[in-house]
C-alpha cells in the first residue's frame, strides 16, 4: 500500500508525468503541504465525487485564509506525486508544485482530519502485446497529425507539436500528456485517467478530435 494525502478539487484530473501546480489558501491544506514535505508524502490532487460541506462563497480573503472551505468527497482514481513548496507568500499563501507520477486508487482512509491521508493502490496500465504497441505509436502519430492540421493558423502551437519533446515522447507517455494539453472537461478526463490501456487513451483521444474536424 502506498501512503498519501489527498486534496480533492472538482475538476481536477491530473495524468502521472505531467506536473501539478497549485496555489494553496485553506489552513488544512497549507498543514497539508508541511506534512508532506517534512515526511516526504506524496500529494493526491484529485477529482471529487460529491460535496459534503458546502461552504459561503461571499467570503473576505480574510476569512478563506483563516478558515477551511468547502469538503468533498475525492473520487477513487487519481494521480498523486512529491510537493515541492514553490513559494510562500506573508499572508500564509503557498505556490506548490506536486510532480505527479503515480496513478493510484483509494483503499483505506488513514485519517481525516485535519486533512485526509489514505492508502492505496498502484493504478498500473495493462501489459501489451507487440502489436498493440505498434498500433499505439500509430495512433499516436494520427493525433499529432490532426492537432496539426487543426491549429494551422497558430504558430506558437504548430511549433510546439512539432518540438521534439511531442514528436519523441513515448506513446505511453503521450497518452497521458496528450490529454491533459487539450483542457478536455473534468469528466471526460475523469474517464481516460480511468482506462488502463493505453490504446484506448488515444484512440478516445482520437475519435474526441475526429469529432471536431
Amino acid at each position: 500500500m502506498i501512503k498519501v494525502a489527498v486534496f480533492p478539487i472538482p475538476d481536477s484530473v491530473n495524468f502521472p508525468g505531467i506536473p501539478c501546480p497549485l496555489h494553496i489558501f485553506e489552513p488544512r491544506y497549507r498543514r497539508m503541504v508541511r506534512h508532506c514535505i517534512d515526511n516526504e508524502l506524496s500529494m493526491g490532487v484529485c477529482n471529487t465525487a460529491k460535496v459534503l460541506r458546502e461552504s459561503d462563497h461571499n467570503q473576505s480573503m480574510e476569512n478563506v485564509l483563516n478558515s477551511n472551505q468547502s469538503t468533498y468527497k475525492p473520487m477513487e482514481i487519481f494521480s498523486a506525486g512529491p510537493v515541492t513548496l514553490l513559494e510562500e507568500l506573508e499572508d500564509g499563501r503557498m505556490v506548490i508544485e506536486v510532480a505527479i507520477d503515480t496513478r493510484l486508487r483509494l483503499k483505506t482512509e488513514l485519517q481525516t482530519l485535519p486533512f485526509n491521508i489514505w492508502a492505496c493502490e498502484e493504478l498500473p496500465d495493462e501489459a501489451m502485446t507487440g502489436n498493440q504497441e505498434h498500433d499505439l505509436v500509430q495512433t499516436k502519430q494520427k493525433i499529432l497529425k490532426r492537432l496539426l492540421v487543426m491549429t494551422h493558423a497558430n504558430q506558437e502551437n504548430q511549433q510546439l507539436l512539432q518540438s521534439d519533446y511531442w514528436q519523441n515522447m513515448a506513446a505511453v507517455d503521450f497518452s497521458f500528456a496528450v490529454t491533459g494539453l487539450l483542457g478536455l472537461p473534468g469528466e471526460i478526463q475523469q474517464e481516460m485517467l480511468e482506462m488502463t490501456k493505453p490504446t484506448e487513451r488515444l484512440q478516445a483521444v482520437l475519435a474526441l478530435l475526429n469529432e471536431k474536424h
